[in-house]
C-alpha cells in the first residue's frame, strides 16, 4: 500500500521551496522529512524542488526528473550539499527472475531509473554536490 500525504515542517526556515506544499509519495520519504527537520546539523532541506532533464530509455524522450530531496548539512569536513533519491532496494538492482510475469515492467522500472540517476549524478558533479540513493537498509526499515 502507498502512503501519500502533505508534511509541515516544525522548523519553516530550514526547508527551501513551497512549505505549503511539501507532499510525501511513502512513509519512508516523511520518515526522512522528519529527520531532515529535527536534526540540528541539517541547514537546509527540500523535496522535489530539483528539476533534472533525462532521456527515458522507454520511449527516447526527454522528461523531467524530481530527485526527492536536496538536503545542505553541516559536518566536521564543513558544508555538505547532497541530492537524494529514496527508493526500495529492490529497484535498485537488476531484475533476476526472467519468468517473472513483471520481469519486463521491473526491467522497464530499472532503466529508466538508470538514466533519472545518471543524469542526476552530472548535476551533482556540476554543481559539486554528492549523489545519495537510500533505501530501506541506510532507513534503517525493516
Amino acid at each position: 500500500m502507498s502512503y501519500k500525504g502533505r508534511y509541515t515542517p516544525q522548523n519553516p526556515k530550514k526547508y527551501k521551496g513551497n512549505k505549503q506544499n511539501v507532499v510525501y509519495r511513502s512513509l519512508w520519504e516523511r520518515k526522512f522529512m522528519v529527520w531532515l527537520d529535527t536534526t540540528p546539523k541539517i541547514i537546509s532541506w527540500s523535496s522535489e524542488e530539483v528539476i533534472i532533464p533525462y532521456i527515458s530509455p522507454k520511449d527516447r524522450k526527454q522528461h523531467r526528473y524530481f530527485p526527492d530531496f536536496l538536503v545542505v548539512s553541516n559536518s566536521n569536513n564543513g558544508i555538505n550539499t547532497y541530492l537524494c533519491e529514496i527508493k526500495p532496494l529492490k529497484q535498485c538492482m537488476p531484475p533476476k527472475n526472467r519468468k517473472s510475469k513483471y520481469f519486463l515492467t521491473e526491467q522497464i522500472t530499472y532503466s529508466v531509473n538508470q538514466a533519472k540517476w545518471k543524469a542526476a549524478e552530472k548535476v551533482c558533479r556540476q554543481n559539486g554536490w554528492q549523489w545519495k540513493i537510500l533505501t530501506e537498509k541506510e532507513l534503517n526499515i525493516k
